[in-house]
């Protein structure tokens, strides 16, 4: 079964499968705040309801639940990549497990999630795989970047802004390993043994300044993404 994704010009002509039996969290959470930042939503509970969707359009992303009624998201990945439909897989679990991570972008899924991540991690992590599928040659995919000499965070649409220190050393930590879990206790480990000043508890508070600058100069978040009790994910 080969399918193709629609095409798309605006952030407002996503089209995003929701695909969760976690009724709250679809209808009453992750639907209403993706519907207000302009995404078109379609809905399903189960695998067979998603099929029924796929038969009347194809939706650019599925954002999947790796817990399902009939299935589980492993499979569900697994499955649409082998029959080769063309859409983005996003998957979300509450907690995001190191292992869970792992083993979704090992089954085909272009990012993973927490459930409780902040909104606008979601909405820039959906944006990044829609600008991916819309590239048709793999190698002029914009993505987020650090310029040359690491003092220019550079966004996917080419704007940038300046870095301090601390924030070029924490971005750029983060940017060897895009899409992983990076540790809280191994940041911190590496920015002390640099020839920064650096005090642990400094680090939440610096953090927050980053995303605050990031889209105050820049007009879109940093896709950043805190995995609690373990450390940070950036879906570039």
């Amino acid at each position: 079964m080969t399918m193709s994704r629609n095409s798309f010009d605006r952030p407002s002509s996503v089209c995003v499968l929701l695909l969760t039996g976690d009724t709250p969290l679809r209808d009453w959470a992750l639907g209403p705040t993706l519907e207000q930042f302009g995404f078109d939503v379609v809905k399903a509970g189960c695998v067979m309801e998603m099929y029924e969707v796929f038969e009347k359009r194809l939706p650019d992303i599925v954002l999947l639940d790796i817990s399902l009624p009939d299935s589980n998201g492993f499979a569900v990945a697994r499955k649409l990549r082998t029959e080769r439909i063309d859409v983005g897989i996003v998957m979300v679990s509450r907690p995001l497990k190191r292992a869970d991570l792992v083993r979704g972008l090992r089954e085909g899924a272009d990012a993973c999630l927490s459930k409780s991540v902040d909104d606008d991690v979601l909405v820039a992590t959906l944006y990044s795989v829609a600008r991916r599928l819309r590239s048709a040659a793999p190698a002029a995919v914009a993505t987020w970047s650090l310029s040359s000499d690491g003092w220019l965070l550079l966004s996917p649409a080419g704007a940038g802004v300046k870095l301090n220190e601390m924030e070029r050393q924490f971005l750029g930590i983060l940017m060897r390993k895009p899409y992983e879990i990076v540790l809280r206790d191994s940041i911190i480990a590496t920015l002390m043994d640099g020839v920064i000043e650096f005090k642990p508890h400094q680090f939440d508070s610096i953090i927050q300044r980053l995303r605050r600058k990031v889209i105050l100069s820049l007009g879109e978040p940093l896709p950043l993404d805190v995995v609690r009790g373990a450390g940070y994910v950036l879906a570039i």
